[in-house]
Parts: structure tokens; C-alpha cells; sequence
């Protein structure tokens, strides 16, 4: 088999989010900014600066910066290979660039791109038939930070559960567990109100206004082998936050352990 990583993949898309620039490039291309609408982020604010990504308990992805042109340009390498355990000679690293462009009427357009090479093997194509359908609804939430938080910093609440069955039987009983409605709807979940501002492919993205105002994803997910995992993502923007989060996240545990999946 060929180990020589000259297969090209290619993930592009763009996004028109308010404000200005020098808005736009504080959420894209810093550590607080990053952290309030994608995963808790560590960034080395100039060309050649370090980066990671935190993306569970002992897992991220690492990186650095190679094109720092603010407010406009942006551009980094993430360790593919070692992200994915794989012999680095098998995979180049993963790079992705964000280019701001002003608009009229206050916003901007983010133009996404992220390539890489690998040696064709299947579970490559996957990884980046997944990467567009699990990072392109993060963007929902940089529209809805951008909108009512900017320049803000967050507080992150996170829990999840796994349940054997597939995701989407453990989605509708979640959906229906928490009583999520459609788009523009005001919903009541975990104890916090707020407005349904997207329903996506197993997951629901909600505005919170009280008790901590901030942006609340409710999701579900499979691994092809049997097993699901219900969870919760929230970017919270009070100073209160933490001691909410601290309240919170255990009763937000309990409710996604509990979920009825067995019933028929």
C-alpha cells in the first residue's frame, strides 16, 4: 500500500457573520475568541505561535500559527497524524485558513479553508466527510457570538452520556426527554429559557437568555458500533457563569445518564 501522503482533501466554505473586522478577527484569531464559540482554545497570538485545541479529558489537537495578518488573514497546521495516531509519514498536517472580507451593512464574510494529504485510505475520507458536517454548525454559534456577546469571554459548560443503540433513536429520545421545539420557538431545558436559533442533523442550537444569557447546543452523535452519546454544550457569558457551571454541569450529567433509552 501506498504510505506516501499525496491524496488531497479539501474543505471549503463561507460565512457572513456581523461586525466589523477587527470584530470578526478577535473571535477568529484569539484564545478568548475562539474559546467563547468553538472548543477552549490555547494560541500564541503571532506568526509561528503555538496552538491547541482542547477536545476532551487528555485529548486535543495540536499546532501552530503560519499566516498572521490581521484583521484579514489567518492560517494554521494542525499535527494530523498525530491527532490521529497515525505514523507521521502517512499524513501532511492539517491546514486551514480563515480570510475576512468587510461587507456593506456591518458584516463580514469568513471564507473557510482546510486541506490536507493522505495516502487515500478509507477512514481519511471519512474523517473529512465528518470534519464539514461536525465544524460547519460551530459557525451557527460564531453568528450568534458575534450578534449579542462580542468581545466577550466565556464560560463553557459540557457534559455528555453514552447508551448503547444508534444516535438517531438516542436523539429523539433526548428531543423529546427535554421537549426541544422547532426554529424561533421559546424552549425551557436543564432549567434555562432561551430561543431555538437552529435544528440541525441530530442537534439544536439555543440562544439562552435566563438564568446566564449565552448559546446552548443539545446533540447527539454515534460511533458505527452500537453506541451513542447524548450530550450538552454551552458558552456562557455572565459573571456568574462559573458558579452556575459549577451547579450546573452535574444536574446536566444526571439528566443525559437517566435518559429513558430503553423505552419503546
Amino acid at each position: 500500500m501506498n504510505t506516501t501522503p499525496d491524496v488531497p482533501y479539501r474543505l471549503e466554505f463561507s460565512v457572513e457573520v456581523p461586525g466589523t473586522p477587527e470584530q470578526v478577527w478577535q473571535a477568529i484569531a484569539t484564545a478568548k475568541g475562539m474559546s467563547a464559540w468553538f472548543l477552549p482554545t490555547e494560541l500564541e497570538e503571532r506568526e509561528g505561535g503555538s496552538l491547541h485545541f482542547a477536545m476532551g479529558p487528555e485529548m486535543g489537537s495540536d499546532g501552530h500559527v503560519t499566516g498572521w495578518d490581521p484583521p484579514r488573514r489567518i492560517a494554521y497546521e494542525e499535527d494530523w497524524a498525530a491527532l490521529m495516531g497515525k505514523d507521521p509519514e502517512e499524513l501532511s498536517p492539517l491546514t486551514s485558513e480563515f480570510l475576512v472580507e468587510a461587507k456593506s451593512g456591518g458584516t463580514c464574510v469568513v471564507r473557510v479553508t482546510s486541506s490536507g494529504f493522505g495516502t487515500g485510505a478509507d477512514w481519511e475520507s471519512e474523517f473529512w466527510d465528518d470534519m464539514g458536517t461536525n465544524w460547519m454548525p460551530f459557525f451557527d454559534n460564531l453568528r450568534l457570538y458575534l450578534a449579542h456577546f462580542p468581545g466577550q469571554e466565556a464560560t463553557q459548560l459540557e457534559a455528555t452520556a453514552s447508551h448503547p443503540g444508534e444516535a438517531d433513536a438516542l436523539w429523539s429520545t433526548l428531543q423529546d426527554s427535554l421537549g426541544l421545539a422547532g426554529e424561533g420557538e421559546t424552549v425551557e431545558v436543564g432549567g434555562a429559557t432561551g430561543t431555538v436559533e437552529r435544528v440541525g442533523l441530530r442537534q439544536t442550537l439555543i440562544r439562552v437568555t435566563a438564568p446566564v444569557p449565552g448559546m446552548l447546543t443539545v446533540f447527539a452523535y454515534g460511533y458505527g458500533d452500537g453506541t451513542a452519546t447524548a450530550g450538552v454544550r454551552a458558552y456562557l457569558f455572565s459573571a456568574d457563569a462559573a458558579d452556575y457551571v459549577q451547579r450546573e454541569e452535574p444536574a446536566w450529567r444526571a439528566l443525559l445518564e437517566g435518559l429513558p433509552v430503553h423505552a419503546e
